[in-house]
C-alpha cells in the first residue's frame, strides 16, 4: 500500500478541510487497485473509499489520479462517508 498523488483540491465539511490522497496497492495479479483517503488537519479520522479503480499496472493508477476532477473528489468524499460537501 502506497501513497500515489495528493490531490491539490482541499474537500471542506463541518469547518474542517480535508486534503484529499490517492493510495494504491498492486493486486497478486499485478494490477493496482485505488481508493481516495481524505486526510484532516490532525491526522485523526481519516475518511476512505472503497476501490475506485483497478488499473493494469502502476503508472496507469498514476495517471488516472492526476486526472481526477473536483467534482469526483466530492462524490468520493461522500462515498468515503463525508456527507455532502463542495471541493474548494
Amino acid at each position: 500500500m502506497e501513497r500515489i498523488h495528493a490531490c491539490q483540491t482541499l474537500v471542506t465539511a463541518s469547518d474542517v478541510v480535508y486534503r484529499a490522497e490517492i493510495w494504491g496497492d498492486q493486486r497478486h495479479d499485478g494490477r493496482w487497485e485505488g481508493w481516495v483517503r481524505f486526510i484532516p488537519p490532525d491526522g485523526r479520522g481519516i475518511l476512505s473509499t472503497s476501490r475506485e479503480t483497478t488499473q493494469p499496472n502502476r503508472q496507469a493508477l498514476i495517471y488516472w489520479a492526476t486526472g481526477l476532477e473536483p467534482v469526483y473528489l466530492e462524490g468520493a468524499f461522500e462515498r468515503a462517508g463525508g456527507g455532502r460537501t463542495p471541493a474548494t
